[in-house]
């Protein structure tokens, strides 16, 4: 088994531990903390936002460590910390413990990032962005198995056992990449006054963060009321609520390899064009979930969804990852998983602004209008940024 191919499926079981208890996180707070509505709202956005809050802050400080010292290191780490935390969750009731955890947890992890950057070292630069678009379906479909795997958990045996399971198989995990992943050294370092002169990021790269900050908080409100949508809106059992969750991860998985090739030797200013066309989708196919409650249909728009979502996150990481010298691979995907984690933020933080105001029946019309803004940034993005005039070249790369 190859090298990439562990990578694969070590990201897969890691992000599906993860996954298991992301739908249902609000039914387990209202359950143990006995809050009002409101109360909830906030303390379910609280656990969405905060470890995304964290990592936002961290990730990219991870990634020039692991530049620097080589990054399985940063691998193995995540690992355990991603599987302590989630037995430490699984071991309390209070509140604000699980809050807490959660803020610890995301300033720990960066598992993704690690895995891009070490990844990014075993293959050539031309074959980084289907790299890119591998790990993210590995991603996708851990987070296809993960909640149908948590809801079923969580009907059988508590949400307490969800955390369990998933702290083994993270920890199962550091154990397979310690043992089957060769370390890789960090590249030569550059010169100090190279090091100077490159110690912000090249300016086309910011509007690809921006890009990632608005796809990302598009793809993260709905979480933080999908439990509680599909208990009192769509009246399913928790397994299903985790069939309808993992149904966007589906379409992911499915559609990431197509995107990786149609986008594999475009200039970025193309790229960005067809962006926007597909988030204005993105908008028709979220309101489409808003007006359903027929299982099938719905189901059916979540995984349409997911097919539309791989055009998106992947795509970026990739122009990413072809952009950035080899030394700095870890600081440039860093600062894109810092990205995401800041549009994830904003989308959470909407999400629970949404639901503190917005009745429960209507919450999909406010995800539709974020994509609709987003689909107008990215046409001001692309049309307004001088940062990407230089780069409309036939590969993709300045």
């Amino acid at each position: 088994m190859t090298t990439t191919r562990w990578l694969f499926a070590l990201q897969l079981v890691a992000m599906g531990a993860m996954e298991m208890s992301g739908p249902f996180w609000p039914l387990h707070l209202r359950r143990v903390g006995d809050l009002s509505p409101h109360a909830l709202a906030w303390v379910s956005a609280i656990a969405y936002a905060g470890p995304l809050a964290m990592a936002m802050c961290t990730t990219p400080w991870w990634g020039r460590l692991g530049d620097q010292v080589g990054h399985k290191p940063m691998l193995l780490r995540a690992l355990l910390a991603l599987a302590a935390t989630q037995w430490w969750i699984a071991a309390t009731d209070n509140v604000a413990v699980i809050l807490s955890v959660r803020l610890l947890q995301g300033a720990l992890a960066g598992y993704i990032a690690a895995a891009q950057a070490y990844g990014a070292r075993l293959v050539t630069r031309a074959a980084r962005g289907a790299l890119m678009a591998q790990l993210q379906a590995a991603t996708a479909i851990g987070s296809v198995t993960g909640p149908v795997i948590g809801g079923w958990l969580f009907d059988a045996q508590g949400f307490a056992s969800v955390n369990v399971w998933a702290g083994a198989a993270c920890l199962l995990c550091a154990a397979l990449a310690f043992l089957v992943l060769p370390a890789v050294a960090p590249p030569a370092t550059r010169s100090p006054g190279v090091r100077e002169r490159n110690a912000a990021l090249p300016a086309g790269l910011y509007g690809l963060l921006l890009g990632i900050v608005l796809v990302q908080a598009g793809k993260m409100m709905p979480q933080t009321f999908f439990g509680l949508y599909a208990d009192e809106v769509l009246h399913v059992s928790n397994r299903v609520t985790g069939l309808c969750y993992a149904g966007t991860a589906l379409g992911l998985c499915v559609a990431a390899p197509f995107w990786a090739r149609r986008f594999a030797h475009l200039a970025h200013a193309r790229v960005l064009a067809q962006v926007e066309w597909i988030l204005w989708a993105c908008a028709a196919i979220v309101a489409v979930q808003a007006l359903v409650t027929n299982i099938a249909l719905f189901v059916l728009a979540r995984v349409l969804w997911g097919v539309c979502l791989a055009a998106l996150l992947p795509v970026f990481y990739g122009l990413l990852s072809r952009a950035a010298a080899d030394d700095e691979q870890g600081r440039v995907l860093g600062a894109g998983n810092g990205a995401a984690k800041a549009g994830a933020l904003v989308g959470a933080g909407a999400g629970g602004l949404a639901l503190a105001w917005v009745p429960l029946a209507a919450m999909f019309w406010t995800v539709a209008l974020l994509y609709a803004v987003a689909a107008v940034g990215m046409r001001a993005i692309r049309t307004r940024s001088s940062d990407f005039q230089h780069l409309q070249t036939t590969t993709g790369t300045s």
